[in-house]
């Protein structure tokens, strides 16, 4: 399909730099097939879901991802160098993409925490070999240090990853330190934060036990390739990153007990929707996953495993743009992103969010 099929007009003014406080305060457009978008509020999910419907949460945990350091080859002049890490590939290894990225090429040194004349900063330092480099400025470093070792590095040295929109506007502060992670992050791998999931607080969990609607976690660590842009004029020449997911054998056959019960599959955010369309059977069972995906969902994609999408609002000609379109219908997103537009609903990772209910096909 035509990108520009996806592209739509976005005030600037709509773009949320920080959260609502509380979470669940946030606004919630609900978009059910054949029906007006209708406003509502997050706080008001035990209402609108049924007893016996399943919410899928990414228990994913954002780490500080993004790294400054000081490329070093021979006796050159070192280049400042920021890496932002993305994909882990072994116990001493990430992939990353590193601005600016001509300067790299394989065999190069880079110390992590070096200051412009290449000493270690109070905190220490954190050495690694170009390993490969790859394109759009994507390189595999080989770090010096391995396991949990590197990650107590990285911990130490590095800064969180805030999206690129929020980021260019206003830098990384305390705040964002707990904003910037759902209430049930536990598995530390994602640069990028399943945002959907940001809305939840520990009464509004409470309060959709009590109104029957089961929970499951899983796993998919966002990938920096989230933020990319899609330079293609096809979806069809488009390439999407694999992030690393998984969905334990409890949890699968949990979700396919709902199924079975006449539940619904509520998934909380298009990461646990991509992670649950990958390990899906054709006739929507979950089988247990644990290994990378790279599924792009677009218009024509067949649903097997989740009927209601929770999400936030996302950019103008983005795969997850593509992807809800893919869910409700690019009619009834366009209708429902008009709406959001006019109220002045707040987008993107700290905005609003929405309720999708799946098109009927």
């Amino acid at each position: 399909m035509r990108v520009d099929l996806f592209d739509f007009d976005l005030p600037e003014a709509l773009i949320a730099l920080r959260p609502v406080v509380p979470r669940d305060a946030a606004r919630l457009l609900v978009v059910r097939p054949g029906e007006n978008p209708a406003d509502a509020a997050v706080r008001d999910l035990p209402d609108l879901l049924r007893p016996g419907d399943c919410l899928v949460f990414n228990d994913t945990r954002v780490i500080p991802a993004r790294l400054r350091g000081l490329r070093t080859r021979g006796e050159a002049p070192g280049v400042r160098i920021e890496a932002m890490l993305h994909r882990r590939e072994a116990p001493d290894r990430w992939r990353a993409f590193a601005r600016p990225g001509k300067r790299l090429r394989a065999g190069d040194r880079v110390r992590f925490g070096a200051g412009p004349d290449g000493a270690a900063c109070d905190l220490g330092h954190l050495d690694a070999t170009v390993a490969e480099r790859g394109d759009g400025g994507e390189v595999t470093l080989a770090f010096d240090l391995a396991g949990a070792y590197l990650d107590e590095a990285v911990a130490r040295l590095g800064e969180l990853p805030l999206p690129p929109y929020i980021a260019g506007r206003r830098p990384a502060d305390a705040r964002d330190a707990a904003d910037y992670q759902t209430v049930f992050a536990r598995e530390p791998g994602a640069v990028a934060a399943p945002t959907a999931g940001l809305h939840f607080t520990p009464d509004l969990l409470a309060r959709l036990d009590a109104a029957g609607l089961a929970q499951v976690r899983v796993t998919l660590h966002v990938g920096a390739g989230t933020f990319l842009p899609v330079k293609a004029q096809d979806t069809a020449d488009h390439r999407m990153h694999a992030e690393f997911g998984e969905i334990t054998p409890e949890a699968a056959a949990a979700l396919n007990r709902v199924r079975r019960e006449g539940g619904r599959i509520v998934a909380v955010g298009t990461t646990a929707l991509r992670l649950l369309e990958s390990a899906a059977e054709p006739d929507g069972t979950v089988r247990p996953f644990a290994g990378t995906t790279e599924i792009f969902i677009t218009p024509g994609h067949r649903f097997r495993a989740v009927d209601v999408l929770m999400t936030n609002f996302h950019l103008p000609r983005s795969t997850l743009f593509m992807l809800v379109s893919a869910f409700a219908g690019l009619d009834a997103m366009r209708s429902a992103y008009a709406h959001a537009i006019a109220r002045g609903y707040r987008f993107y990772s700290y905005g609003d969010s929405s309720l999708l209910f799946r098109a009927e096909t």
